[in-house]
């Protein structure tokens, strides 16, 4: 079972508005900090005036399994943190993304 815990995740500042070409690679990253050791990272976009989509999701610290991570994108974690990189963005991608975080006991 899942037991939610209720723990630290926020975006990296230097991440929160960003300009970037079409064609260019871009790499947004959230901070956690949680004592579990089973770490799922979820990633999740928002265009205006909708809902938050579900993008993929990251295992982190001793959970490794990663999901659904589409062509475009990449993801890796830290023991502290975690990275999505689209690498070539479009205009379509412009939106608000989201990290999420949820500790399992195993």
């Amino acid at each position: 079972g899942f037991n939610m815990e209720l723990c630290l995740i926020k975006p990296n500042d230097k991440d929160t508005d960003m300009i970037k070409r079409e064609g260019e690679p871009v790499t947004l990253s959230c901070t956690y900090d949680t004592s579990s050791n089973y770490v799922y990272l979820y990633w999740y976009r928002q265009y205006p005036n909708r809902e938050p989509q579900y993008l993929l999701y990251k295992g982190a610290r001793s959970y490794s399994r990663d999901e659904d991570i589409p062509d475009r994108f990449q993801s890796t974690t830290s023991q502290t943190s975690t990275e999505i990189t689209i690498k070539s963005v479009t205009l379509s991608d412009s939106a608000l993304y989201y990290c999420a975080l949820r500790v399992g006991t195993q």
